[in-house]
């Protein structure tokens, strides 16, 4: 719950800092001066793009937990746990060892959404964070059909 929370107030942040930078651009935009206008035009780019990976990152989290919900309900989730340092990241001779069946699931399964999510919790529990978005990208691409 708490991570929700902080989504949510990292979100309205965000949303507050677009919502100025917007406002600065069409300040400049008016200006009519040409280094004003150019920087106007350049600052309009920004909230645009901020409200994409703003939009890409939410709509990923969700649809990453449906599948997990879903993914759980079925009794599907992997049952191994990593065996992690005191410092609570994994040890990844102990992560590396779950690798190979998950990957040979995936590869065996490719259409298969839950094969690629358990793929992307095995990298997540490893702190393969790139890998484990990829897989679960590829859950979800998946599982929409």
């Amino acid at each position: 719950m708490t991570t929700r929370i902080m989504v949510a107030l990292l979100a309205i942040l965000l949303l507050l800092y677009i919502v100025l930078v917007g406002y600065r651009a069409v300040v400049l935009l008016g200006t009519g001066e040409p280094v004003g206008v150019a920087m106007g035009a350049a600052l309009i780019v920004l909230p645009v793009v901020g409200v994409w990976a703003l939009w890409r990152e939410i709509a990923f989290g969700v649809h990453a937990e449906r599948l997990g919900r879903t993914l759980e309900a079925e009794g599907g989730l992997p049952p191994e746990q990593v065996e992690t340092r005191e410092s609570g990241r994994p040890l990844r001779d102990a992560a590396d060892a779950l690798f190979p069946a998950y990957r040979d699931a995936a590869e065996a399964a490719p259409e298969d959404w839950r094969s690629w999510y358990r793929l992307g919790l095995v990298y997540d529990g490893a702190g393969d964070r790139k890998r484990a978005r990829q897989a679960i990208r590829q859950a979800i691409k998946l599982s929409r059909g």
